[in-house]
């Protein structure tokens, strides 16, 4: 349900930071950190990835600010933000411009992104940052469960486009409850496209329950990253990336 024949990939990064990280942590900068993540998102962009994504916590616990930087450098590349509803990762992120930021909630017990944003317990506080981010020529995202009054809140921020998270989903799957999860998503996906919203989604999705994910309607963009990085670790990146794009292309 789109003009295109595939949905684009988004390759997430962060976890190529976390491996250099368990060994480098403090010395991120040395010339032997390895592996280099910005190195990884080029290898990514080879093997046809339409963008890279990367978080940059508050905590620095994986991606650094010079690793942000470096891969906006790279050549050609649309850079996908992910930032909490900080005012220093704000102003990074105004003083960066990317093409895009993608707005996500951030907790220092957690080891990955768990859950959406909560943007209809928040409106005032997403909002301002939607509005800051938009004024410098940011394209905003929230990262939101897949719940109509989180998608309308989304949609009433003044953001154009949601991604939704697909973890529940990705949990459930191989079981019963995997079809009321994936009820949930296309019930979001629909509501989200009768409001006008572009529909993104990512978190957990893989190379095995990828094909299901792109029964979706009107999905736009998948943004991937642990399934890709640990296929590389087999394959290497361009492989991994090509393999996952392929996967990609509606039936």
């Amino acid at each position: 349900m789109s003009s295109r024949d595939h949905v684009l990939l988004g390759v997430n990064v962060d976890h190529a930071a976390t491996l250099r990280q368990a060994r480098y942590r403090g010395r991120h900068a040395s010339a032997r950190a390895e592996p280099s993540p910005t190195a990884f998102a080029g290898e990514a962009l080879t093997g046809g990835a339409d963008g890279i994504t990367v978080h940059l916590r508050e905590d620095r616990r994986h991606i650094q600010d010079e690793d942000v930087r470096a891969i906006a450098a790279l050549p050609g590349v649309r850079l996908n933000f992910e930032m909490a509803c900080a005012p220093a990762v704000l102003a990074f992120a105004r003083a960066l411009r990317p093409a895009a930021a993608c707005l996500v909630p951030e907790s220092r017990e957690e080891v990955t992104t768990e859950g959406g944003l909560d943007v209809a317990g928040q409106p005032g506080r997403v909002g301002d940052t939607v509005r800051a981010l938009t004024e410098v020529g940011v394209e905003v995202s929230l990262f939101i469960d897949p719940d109509e009054r989180q998608v309308e809140a989304a949609h009433a921020s003044g953001a154009p486009v949601i991604e939704l998270h697909t973890g529940a989903f990705a949990e459930a799957w191989g079981t019963p409850a995997a079809d009321a999860e994936l009820l949930r998503l296309r019930r979001a996906c629909e509501r989200a496209h009768a409001l006008g919203l572009t529909v993104n989604a990512g978190h957990g999705i893989n190379y095995e329950n990828v094909g299901t994910v792109m029964t979706l309607p009107w999905l736009h963009e998948l943004n991937i990253g642990h399934a890709i990085v640990s296929r590389a670790l087999m394959t290497g990146a361009r492989t991994a990336v090509s393999e996952m794009k392929a996967l990609l292309r509606r039936r």
